[in-house]
């Protein structure tokens, strides 16, 4: 299986680097995630626990940290065995790319095996749950390292301010309506 994306953070690539080499800021992000212990700054060990189609399964395995080029890129490469459910082995080519002086593009390029009853499941169903844990590991990413701001548009409408010419008129209509 491959899949290859990007998600734009809207915070500095050191940020962003640094994150991507905190533990507790993946452990936090990654999907089912129980545990996460770096054991160097290029070796760590997991144990995750997810549901893909009917097989439940928690999968302990090693991940590495290979080829780093600190704040532009690595390739991370892991192994992990679910017993019963089968195992994982793949890989990531991360980079990121400057978009600014406090915006970040993330690149990744994944490509990963998997076997045992998981295998038997359907490559439809391992591809569209992949992408799935993928776009959530990335969205709790981004919000972590990077926290939204609510934005005017959003404080104006819980402010019942109407704003632009549609806000003008029914803000218009609704000051006549009050006086007559």
């Amino acid at each position: 299986m491959k899949m290859a994306d990007s998600q734009r953070i809207e915070a500095p690539r050191e940020t962003v680097w640094a994150a991507l080499n905190d533990a507790e800021v993946l452990k936090a992000c990654i999907p089912g995630c129980e545990e996460l212990t770096k054991h160097s700054d290029t070796d760590m060990e997991a144990k995750v626990k997810l549901k893909v189609g009917p097989v439940k399964a928690t999968f302990g395995g090693k991940v590495t940290l290979e080829d780093l080029n600190p704040p532009e890129s690595y390739r991370i490469v892991g192994e992990g065995s679910g017993g019963v459910a089968g195992f994982a082995k793949g890989g990531a080519t991360v980079r990121l790319e400057e978009d600014g002086p406090d915006a970040t593009i993330l690149y990744y390029d994944v490509d990963a095996q998997i076997g045992g009853k998981l295998a038997q499941l359907g490559s439809r169903l391992i591809d569209s749950t992949a992408k799935r844990l993928a776009g959530e590991f990335f969205k709790t990413f981004g919000e972590t390292v990077a926290p939204s701001q609510p934005d005017e548009a959003a404080e104006d409408a819980a402010a019942g301010e109407k704003k632009g010419w549609l806000g003008g008129m029914f803000g218009k209509k609704d000051a006549k309506a009050e006086s007559a």
